[in-house]
């Protein structure tokens, strides 16, 4: 799998700055209209190459997560770039990263003269990707789902060569819908909840493993209260249009965003993960904790980042739209993203070029994990090998 002798590798941080036309700012501090993005570009020494892996989650500043970092040592030229909204995702855009994505692809092309793209979509960032590369080879999007700029048909973004899904889950209004409390039945009123539908409730009589009945219904509660929070957000924004206030934004808060049964039923698409345990830690306490799925939001982020109908970054249906190569690398032990979705990417790509792997055993980011993470990496290895793509 991945060599032993593992390469040293120099790490450059650099920046990216671009305009576009002004409009109400979403982000924090900088000129009006001007946005700039913090790369990380890791080079092994002695070693050129045309490809390069380009990374980017919507929110994550991943670029010394343990699979970056490998990447390196394995001989690969690796870039991990930051949105605009790093760190910050409660009036993220995903059409916005999407022209995020596309100037980073821009610049290594043309500033730093790489000739091949393959687009590394780790977690979060497989959608993204997968969002991207369809919007590349064929431009349809002309506004945001709340009909506000950008129009990904003039933004020029440049198709990449393959895609790596890495542990990548389907997309973030999926991921969040799934996890959404659906015994909340006032978003004014958190405290006031659905003993039934409360996980986390004594009072609730129905316990692990569930009854196949029971998580449909749970589901479809699910779903419900996504629509629910969409049509609040939607009538908001007519209201401010109607009273001429059409640039203006709203935030609010939605609570209890840690509640997909799968954490506390590991029969409910089973893997080697912990019982009773997520990515967030107990998700009983992440359920309402201040870093949840989705806690703060905004009414234009909300239909593009988390409504389960209005947000346009499906990885599902993004991939059949694209051409080309693909690799899904699934996680064994995954407590972060549930088995289904790497493979429903994997059966969403319409073409044959295309490879499923699972690491038995591997946690989301493999950390203790080092010969998890070294298989991992070793079939990135041969997979780009095999393509044309290693060099």
């Amino acid at each position: 799998m991945l060599n032993s002798t593992f390469m040293s590798y120099d790490r450059i941080a650099y920046g990216i700055g671009f305009r576009e036309p002004p409009g109400p700012k979403d982000t924090y501090g900088g000129a009006e209209g001007a946005v700039f993005l913090e790369a990380h570009r890791l080079v092994p020494r002695d070693r050129a190459s045309k490809t390069l892996i380009v990374m980017m989650h919507p929110i994550g500043g991943g670029a010394y997560l343990p699979m970056v970092t490998a990447l390196a040592r394995a001989g690969c030229h690796v870039v991990f770039c930051g949105s605009r909204y790093r760190g910050n995702d409660s009036a993220l855009i995903m059409e916005k990263c999407a022209v995020d994505l596309g100037a980073c692809i821009r610049h290594a092309r043309e500033e730093l003269g790489y000739e091949r793209i393959v687009l590394g979509g780790w977690s979060g960032g497989g959608s993204l990707s997968l969002f991207y590369q369809a919007e590349a080879e064929h431009p349809s999007l002309t506004a945001t789902p709340a009909g506000d700029p950008p129009d990904l048909t003039r933004a020029g973004l440049f198709p990449a060569d393959a895609v790596l899904l890495l542990a990548a889950h389907a997309s973030r209004a999926t991921i969040f819908t799934e996890s959404i409390d659906p015994s909340v039945v006032d978003e004014n009123d958190p405290g006031r909840r659905d003993p039934e539908f409360n996980l986390y409730s004594d009072a609730n009589p129905h316990r692990p493993p569930y009854a196949k009945t029971y998580v449909a219904r749970y589901r479809d509660a699910q779903v419900a209260r996504s629509r629910r929070i969409t049509a609040w957000v939607r009538a908001r924004l007519e209201e401010l249009r109607a009273s001429g206030r059409g640039h203006h934004e709203r935030g609010f808060v939605v609570h209890g965003t840690t509640a997909d049964p799968r954490w506390l039923d590991p029969t409910l698409e089973p893997n080697g993960r912990k019982p009773g345990w997520c990515f967030l830690g107990d998700p009983a306490v992440a359920n309402d904790g201040p870093v949840g799925l989705g806690r703060f939001s905004t009414l234009r982020s909300w239909l593009s980042q988390w409504s389960i109908d209005e947000s346009r970054a499906d990885g599902v249906a993004c991939a059949a739209r694209i051409s080309v190569p693909v690799l899904v690398i699934r996680n064994g032990a995954d407590d972060a993203v549930p088995t289904s979705h790497p493979q429903r990417l994997f059966d969403a790509v319409p073409h044959l070029d295309k490879e499923l792997v699972e690491i038995a055993g591997a946690g989301h980011y493999y950390f203790g994990q080092p010969e998890k993470l070294a298989e991992s990496v070793g079939h990135c290895l041969r997979w780009l090998g095999a393509h044309g793509l290693h060099r």
